[in-house]
């Protein structure tokens, strides 16, 4: 009798062994299934965020893919250009801060349908300039609300999805980056040629519709709503920058300078460095070939934002930055020594993946650093003063273009995402730590 119970209890192991088999087989083929185990509200609240990043890439973009025809129709150069671009990574940078604390403050769905108007409308204004000083005020007021559609949604995500799909959440909302940046791509091939670069950026103002969606279809966060019910913690916006809170923010936005000054160095003058002619340091690839070029440059893009939250929830986040940041520092550089077109269009996808997917994971691990009434201040600070510092790195890259080329400028990004790999030496591992508190 006793052999038989024995192996009956070990049928019944190996049939809930093969059937946990089963289950993690089907996940595998069934790659969005978790997205059923968020409330209704997450997945709006994802939608929502998503769309609003996906806007925002496509009204920001647009300047990157016009800046050759502006060049020739208002008469700058390529300095002036980069420091256009510079412009407004800046006030990004300060649109991040100030954002962040007025989601902290008033919420998180507020903060988000604000930085949707602002950035809708003044990029619709840029198509109205009359002259460089008028777009650069423009492009100033564009970047206050291009920072702070991130951190409101990326605290809004953060916030409504479980700790074991976080990753995979705000990697979905990052991926909508590449969608934006393609579709800005595609209308610009299709409008520029036939209207010019005012219709193109006119056409910016659409994504201000959104924000009707977003105040009837998502609900604000429900962690946010009880930090504000129950009696409110000592937490001031100064609890950001002091111990013990202060060296990981410090670490934390030396990880976003260095990377964001890759990527905005590298996406704010390849779409320039493919079309402009030989004797201005490009390749002289037509519109055609250099929006295909863009387009699967995009596709590498978003496989990475994608590819980045599923391996972070399932092998931390440390391992997969430092990854994804020493590969995209090999890669730029084989790209950078690359002129043939075809070995662009097959490098530039795997540089975009690793050179932008590690971004996913700026939400997901700031969100489980920084309590409830500081983590939009927290999240909004390290990630856009990223783009405060990296302000340089357009009008740097446009300056070396114009004197050593734009490979050596190339090169030298790749140096900015091993020190961004470097910071994973005193950041703490995070994954599954809990973001209710």
């Amino acid at each position: 009798m006793a052999r038989q119970a024995f192996i009956i209890v070990r049928v019944d192991q190996m049939a809930e062994i093969s059937a946990a088999a089963h289950a993690e087989s089907m996940a595998a083929f069934r790659p969005l299934a978790w997205l059923k185990e968020g409330t209704p509200a997450a997945r709006r609240a994802l939608l929502g965020a998503s769309l609003g990043w996906m806007f925002d890439a496509f009204d920001v973009m647009l300047y990157a893919l016009v800046v050759s025809a502006l060049l020739k129709d208002l008469s700058i150069t390529t300095t002036v250009a980069g420091f256009l671009g510079s412009l407004t990574l800046l006030a990004s940078g300060l649109g991040g801060i100030l954002f962040g604390i007025v989601a902290d403050r008033f919420g998180r769905r507020r903060a988000l349908m604000a930085s949707i108007v602002i950035y809708s409308i003044f990029t619709a204004a840029c198509g109205l300039a009359q002259s460089v000083w008028q777009l650069g005020v423009f492009r100033l007021l564009l970047g206050l609300g291009m920072g702070g559609e991130w951190t409101s949604g990326a605290a809004i995500v953060s916030e409504t999805w479980p700790d074991q799909h976080r990753g995979k959440a705000v990697a979905l909302m990052q991926s909508a980056w590449a969608v934006g940046y393609a579709l800005a791509a595609i209308m610009v091939a299709l409008v520029l040629p036939r209207f010019g670069w005012r219709v193109v950026f006119l056409i910016g103002i659409v994504p201000a519709l959104l924000i009707l969606w977003i105040r009837r279809g998502v609900p604000e966060s429900e962690v946010w709503l009880r930090s504000r019910a129950r009696p409110q913690r000592e937490f001031s916006a100064a609890a950001v920058f002091r111990p013990p809170f202060g060296r990981m923010t410090a670490l934390l936005t030396i990880l976003s300078v260095a990377t964001f000054s890759a990527y905005w160095g590298l996406n704010l003058w390849v779409p320039a460095y493919l079309s402009l002619p030989p004797d201005r340091g490009g390749l002289g690839l037509s519109t055609a070939v250099t929006t295909l070029l863009v387009v699967a440059m995009q596709m590498g893009t978003f496989v990475g934002y994608v590819s980045f939250g599923y391996i972070a929830d399932a092998v931390g986040r440390r391992r997969t930055f430092v990854s994804y940041l020493l590969v995209a520092a090999a890669l730029l550089l084989l790209y950078s020594a690359t002129t043939d077109p075809w070995l662009l269009l097959a490098i530039g996808p795997f540089v975009a993946l690793f050179g932008t997917g590690f971004f996913s994971g700026f939400a997901a691990v700031t969100a489980e650093i920084y309590p409830t009434e500081i983590r939009a201040l927290g999240q909004g600070f390290t990630f856009n003063v990223g783009r405060l510092g990296s302000a340089v790195a357009p009008f740097i890259v446009g300056s070396m273009a114009q004197t050593r080329g734009f490979a050596a400028a190339f090169a030298m990004l790749a140096g900015a995402f091993v020190i961004g790999a470097a910071t994973w030496i005193w950041l703490p591992e995070t994954r599954g730590r809990s973001v209710t508190t």
